[in-house]
């Protein structure tokens, strides 16, 4: 790693420590974008000092929703457009089923309808937030309103495009990093401001001191476990029929599945799905609806707790099989003159591949389960705050957008570092 770290400073890098800096930068300037205040609004009259079950998507968006900033919505519109485009890729729609089939074409249109659709949420949702904590208003502010959160959103969108082509990393990936990073100071002061009780006995400062040093330990534990599950993987030993083949690829003769090949991706899809019933009762502003969504489907409700769960353990199954399909494994092995020991190519191979992948992806959805649902459960039994309870998720998502980032630029070096080699 350090080694890694020194060849940044290699005069010929240059231009990657160029790409470093512009990610830094925008970066700076989404998090300068959530202190600006949506123009018209006065802020001491906002609902927004208890969000309750809004409280991931506030620590996704670096505490804009909190302000109500320009930047309030986030990515998340885009996130959920994501998702919605996804299911109806799965043969749902004959038009976008076959728009999947067409590769980097189909695959652009795709990109193009998931960012119209997620403007199209953005402007539904800033209408939402805006009648939801902006008190007093007519119909034509909270439509002006609604229009300035979708213009910030589709500026993020624009930003994070800027990152991906420029910088470095996934540009959406992480803007949401970032703004957990943000919010995560105020998160263990939070913490600290209810677990120990500074002006009570010897014994409950003692004891709220153990219980913030055991909620610290765990966050290690949420950093070693991500990084675990990140980097493990089962590899599939091949074969080459053509000797010629085999001669290229001699150095990896393998593949290799990655324990959990969805990242975080299924904690984000699960976390924007969690939020949508306490978007609806934002807006429905309704007494009744919004204590039977506080009480049965927010995250650190019971059934709401369920509910996650189930929503990362099935996105980690749908995104794995979305993105390795084990037919078009099979299909490119065969082209290409390799097999699998043992297992006779074609459909054999593809039902092992198949196999493979629903085991370790089982274990790996329940690493994610686990690792998630700790400080949650933590959380309950200590009477955490509920900003401080979603911490762990917000923890897994910045880990895991951390050592993606990581390996990309990794990648990037050891490329460099062999180009440079066959030159000399």
């Amino acid at each position: 790693m350090f080694a890694r770290f020194k060849q940044l400073f290699n005069p010929q890098n240059k231009d990657l420590r160029k790409r470093i800096l512009f990610t830094f930068i925008v970066l700076f300037l989404f998090k300068l974008g959530t202190t600006i205040v949506v123009p018209g609004i006065d802020k001491d009259s906002l609902g927004t000092n208890n969000l309750g079950f809004l409280e991931l998507i506030n620590a996704m968006g670096g505490g804009a929703l909190e302000q109500f900033s320009i930047f309030a919505l986030g990515v998340m519109p885009y996130i959920t457009a994501s998702i919605i485009v996804q299911l109806l890729e799965m043969d749902i729609i004959p038009y976008f089923a076959e728009l999947s089939k067409q590769g980097g074409t189909g695959r652009a249109k795709l990109n193009q309808i998931t960012r119209y659709l997620g403007i199209a949420l953005a402007f539904i949702q800033g209408y939402m937030y805006s009648f939801a904590f902006v008190k007093g208003g007519t119909p034509v502010e909270y439509m002006m309103f609604a229009l300035i959160l979708t213009a910030g959103t589709s500026l993020l969108l624009w930003l994070g495009d800027q990152i991906t082509t420029k910088g470095i990393g996934n540009g959406i990936s992480l803007i949401i990093m970032a703004g957990i990073i943000a919010s995560m100071p105020n998160m263990f002061i939070q913490a600290w401001d209810s677990m120990i009780i500074l002006d009570g006995t010897v014994q409950q400062i003692v004891f709220g001191v153990v219980k913030f040093l055991l909620f610290v330990v765990m966050y290690f534990g949420i950093i070693l476990g991500v990084v675990f599950v990140e980097t493990s993987e089962r590899r599939i030993p091949i074969q080459y029929a053509n000797k010629s083949t085999a001669t290229k690829v001699s150095k990896q003769n393998y593949i290799p599945f990655k324990l959990n090949s969805a990242g975080v991706i299924p904690v984000i899809f699960a976390s924007a799905i969690i939020s949508i019933p306490g978007l609806l009762a934002g807006f429905i502003n309704k007494d009744g609806f919004t204590l039977f969504v506080n009480k049965w489907l927010t995250m650190t409700s019971v059934t709401g707790f369920i509910i996650y769960v189930l929503c990362i353990f099935t996105f980690a199954y749908f995104y794995t099989f979305l993105q390795l399909k084990p037919k078009e494994l099979a299909e490119n092995l065969n082209q290409n003159g390799g097999f699998i020991p043992g297992v006779r190519p074609g459909d054999e191979t593809v039902k092992y591949i198949s196999k493979v992948l629903k085991r370790i992806t089982t274990v790996g959805a329940f690493s994610l389960v686990i690792i998630a649902a700790i400080p949650i459960i933590f959380g309950a039994v200590s009477s955490l705050p509920s900003s401080v309870r979603v911490g762990g998720t917000s923890l897994l998502i910045v880990v895991g957008v951390a050592l993606e980032t990581y390996k990309q630029l990794d990648s990037e070096l050891i490329t460099r570092s062999h180009r440079r080699g066959r030159r000399r």
